[in-house]
């Protein structure tokens, strides 16, 4: 063969592979820093360095927005790509600030950032004080978003913090209850569960992918923790973060904080909230979003309060109160949660249930109001096949757990096994299996 022919071949294999790499879909690795290299090159947002952020803030005297969001998560990427590069109403709003993005929460200071950790996007609008002016970013579905957030609402919450931020401080005091009380260890990487795991930083060295702590990492070892230890799951931190629904508030997502509807004979209806309602302020704080209703509602005893709210209806201020019951927060739904999956290994030993459909349950002639849920999953590995190596079958009927036919919802099997009963504890659970009854002995697990 010819030195050209040689040389052609040559050409041709590397433009193969070329066209291979290009073709074949990125890693989870290539994903993370190909963010940090894109980032960094525009220059735009400072990449994961908070001192700096704060640093610039104090320099400049601007706002700080901290865009908090796992790497790479497919979809908190639809929104925070188009908000960065395409839409233009947000980017002017954004160079009024100085613009952080933190992409993973290894040293990250809990005492300040403190949010729904079953998300992957949220956002923190603060001053260089430390001083919180909103929380941004809501979810209520494990993959939809669209129903809570929106790139309207973001610009919307972003005009309402600069305007906090240009009033501060003769505003300090009312916002004052945006920060919370410290958790139980000041950075994830000292929970015990994850502090022989990994550092205060990432590996940019190594695999920095295996490095990170994410955002549901940090729920999961507070929850840990407590089941550790033999103790129940706080019942606030095992229903954090309220969805606003739970208080019967569809709040409308390209707004602030304006009601969309209002559930009849709800805790909202009681108090006289309308649709159309904008609600500028709860429990004395002045909300820029839904995630700032979230964080009220998450500060409020799960034993019950009343709720300060004012309003804005037709231009009319009105001063209005939510009460709230003794076991309010059990009407949200956490079983759509990341952390549901941990609840699993720990309350039914990796079982999935749902609901029986109406039909079925009239089939069976069980009650409306009797517990029937459904297997749909069994789990197959490790802690997850928990209930399977007890016997439970894909397509068995759960009607009676630990002596309790109350439990109507997946969820609310999930928060029993945590709050009521203890590792290592069996629990009876009686199941419907070819028309017949069959009583199992559930494990509980850490």
């Amino acid at each position: 063969m010819s030195r050209n022919s040689l040389l052609f071949y040559a050409f041709a294999f590397l433009i193969a592979a070329a066209f291979s790499a290009e073709g074949r879909a990125q890693t989870r690795e290539e994903k993370v820093r190909e963010d940090r290299r894109r980032v960094e090159a525009d220059g735009f947002w400072i990449y994961n360095d908070l001192p700096k952020a704060f640093a610039e803030a104090e320099r400049t005297g601007k706002p700080i927005v901290v865009g908090l969001r796992c790497i790479p998560c497919e979809e908190c990427v639809k929104l925070d790509d188009e908000l960065v590069d395409t839409d233009p109403a947000i980017r002017p709003l954004l160079e009024q600030f100085v613009c952080v993005r933190v992409v993973a929460t290894n040293g990250l200071d809990l005492s300040l950032f403190q949010y729904d950790t079953d998300q992957s996007f949220a956002m923190f609008m603060l001053n260089a004080d430390r001083t919180i002016y909103g929380r941004f970013g809501t979810r209520s579905h494990r993959t939809e978003w669209l129903g809570d957030v929106s790139l309207k609402g973001l610009a919307v919450a972003l005009e309402k913090a600069l305007e906090l931020h240009r009033n501060y401080p003769t505003n300090k005091q009312a916002l004052a209850g945006k920060t919370g009380q410290p958790l139980e260890f000041a950075s994830p990487e000292l929970f015990p569960s994850l502090k022989d795991k990994f550092t205060d930083s990432l590996n940019y060295e190594g695999e920095v992918v295996k490095s990170c702590i994410h955002c549901h990492q940090i729920g999961d070892a507070r929850r840990d923790f407590y089941r550790q230890k033999g103790q129940p799951i706080p019942e606030k931190l095992l229903y954090s973060y309220p969805h606003p629904k739970v208080v019967g508030l569809t709040m409308d997502p390209q707004k602030a904080a304006t009601v969309k509807a209002v559930e009849p004979g709800s805790a909202a209806d009681d108090a006289g909230i309308k649709a159309g309602d904008e609600i500028t302020s709860l429990a004395g704080q002045p909300l820029i979003s839904v995630a700032d209703v979230q964080w009220v509602l998450h500060n409020t005893d799960p034993s019950g309060g009343q709720i300060a709210a004012s309003i804005l209806r037709e231009s009319e201020s009105i001063d209005v109160v939510l009460n709230l019951e003794d076991g309010w927060r059990r009407a949200d739904d956490i079983s759509w949660r990341v952390s549901s999956w941990g609840l699993r290994r720990m309350s039914t030993g990796g079982l999935k249930l749902a609901e029986l459909p109406a039909n079925e349950r009239r089939q069976l002639k069980i009650a409306d109001d009797h517990m029937a849920l459904k297997v749909e999953h069994v789990g197959q590995y490790g802690a997850h096949a928990a209930a399977k190596n007890a016997g439970f079958e894909k397509g068995d009927v759960i009607v009676q757990f630990d002596g309790h036919r109350d439990l109507l919802r997946d969820g609310d099997v999930l928060a029993y096994g945590v709050t009521q009963r203890k590792p290592g504890d069996k629990v009876p659970v009686t199941v419907l299996r070819n028309g017949s009854e069959k009583t199992l002995q559930l494990p509980m697990q850490e």
